[in-house]
């Protein structure tokens, strides 16, 4: 009987077990994934705070510009002294250009939305004549086979094929914002007419100097721009069509850029050499290992890899600061992008939406392509990195253009309450309201 009774209370004790709650230890002990799931959380609320694209697009945009001069002086040295230049001679113009360009990027910052609307037109009136000039004999210069330069004097010269990438965007924004307040963009008339014959003016331009890639990057801004007009897909697939067999006619009729169609997935330089600059880059990347042989440590700028400050500049840094610098590089390109499209995708004034999407296009689309050649994913197209490349016509509309996305993520009603809140600038308004005080009052 004794036995019988023990029995009872062990199984009473092992069902109060089973139907109790967890012990204390177990309470206290966080739940499985919950450091991550925490970590999302913050991560998420702090993507959402009002200034973080104001922060993200002004820290991307100036890490990728110092990282690129620093990688321009490194990449330039060999080339600058093969030409009986100082070693610095590449490095002091792209430190001219980024002075001069963070110039541009205040002021475009800082100006008003009215300002940049109404410089739109005279952006690509000027940008047009300039292309126009390039094709005069005597004002264009030719440059490794393309016309699409204008002598400034002595060391500087001008593409202006550069402008008018920010000229487009620009003057489009502005046609198609007007356009929508009037609730035109549902004709296919209206939203065709006049963005796509200006923009193949401006492209025919450009292909008469021979520049297919600027074209490239051309043509897709205007996607980008018919894509956040809201063009239809069978409108959007047409002009991608005739663009496309516009471009395989350009390049079947040009052996040049059918030798570099050749060289995508390259690993041989082939018998003559076609494919020298695709290979050499991947044997650039290739050899930086994990973390690079060092700043200034590059073999393949000795010569062997042509373009190794311009177009080629992100295997020169893969090369450099191997697997951890090129990843860094892309993920400062990818923030800068994300940012855009956060700008773009939260604002109310179509003239933003337009103009912060067709910037982030820009660069997002040129980095793709750039990157994409080095890589030996696409055919190398002669277009520099943003930020990262030596070229000051590259650099100086480009940093304009980091400036009008900053003036876009300032003008958000949640980040304008968030500056005005600032402790530099309540500090200010106190100063100035006791500036006001009259005279007599303590």
């Amino acid at each position: 009987m004794p036995e019988s009774r023990c029995a009872a209370a062990a199984r009473r004790a092992r069902t109060r077990r089973r139907t109790a709650g967890p012990s204390a230890a177990a309470r206290s002990r966080p739940p499985r994934g919950g450091g991550l799931r925490r970590l999302y959380e913050q991560a998420r609320r702090a993507w959402d705070r009002p200034l973080t694209a104001y922060y993200v697009i002004l820290g991307a945009g100036l890490l990728i510009t110092v990282l690129g001069l620093v990688m321009v002086y490194s990449a330039s040295m060999i080339t600058a002294l093969k030409y009986s230049l100082p070693s610095s001679y590449f490095f002091r113009k792209q430190f001219l250009a980024a002075v001069i360009g963070t110039g541009l990027l205040l002021i475009a910052s800082r100006m008003p939305l009215r300002l940049h609307r109404a410089l739109a037109y005279p952006i690509l009136v000027v940008s047009a004549c300039l292309m126009v000039l390039v094709q005069i004999p005597g004002i264009g210069q030719s440059v490794n086979g393309n016309q699409n330069w204008i002598s400034l004097g002595g060391p500087f010269q001008l593409q202006p094929s550069e402008f008018g990438k920010l000229a487009l965007i620009l003057w489009g924004a502005d046609l198609l914002a007007r356009k929508q307040d009037k609730r035109l963009l549902t004709q296919w008339k209206h939203l065709l007419v006049p963005l796509v014959p200006v923009a193949f003016t401006l492209l025919g331009l450009i292909m008469l100097g021979g520049d297919m890639g600027t074209a490239i990057i051309l043509t897709a801004i205007l996607f980008g721009l018919l894509w956040l007009a809201g063009a239809p897909t069978r409108l959007f697939v047409g002009v991608l069509s005739v663009a496309a067999v516009i471009g395989a006619v350009l390049i079947g009729t040009n052996p040049n850029r059918m030798a570099r169609f050749q060289c995508v997935g390259a690993t041989d330089p082939g018998p003559d050499d076609s494919c020298w600059q695709a290979v050499h880059g991947i044997y650039a990347l290739a050899s930086g290992g994990w973390f690079g042989s060092g700043i200034g440590a590059s073999v393949e700028k000795w010569g062997q890899l042509p373009e190794a400050h311009t177009d080629f500049i992100f295997a020169i840094t893969g090369e450099e600061l191997g697997l951890a610098g090129t990843l860094s590089v892309l993920a400062l390109f990818a923030a800068l992008g994300y940012a855009g499209i956060r700008v773009a995708g939260r604002t109310e004034d179509p003239f933003v939406r337009y103009a912060a999407g067709g910037v982030t296009t820009w660069i997002t689309a040129q980095a793709v392509v750039n990157i994409g050649a080095v890589l030996g994913l696409l055919p190398i197209a002669g277009v520099p990195l943003p930020l990262f490349s030596y070229g000051g016509s590259a650099l100086l509309p480009t940093m304009f253009a980091v400036g009008l996305l900053i003036a876009f993520a300032r003008e958000d009603p949640a980040a304008k309450a968030a500056l005005a809140v600032r402790p530099g600038m309540r500090w200010k308004t106190m100063r100035r309201r006791v500036k006001e005080r009259p005279s007599g009052e303590r």
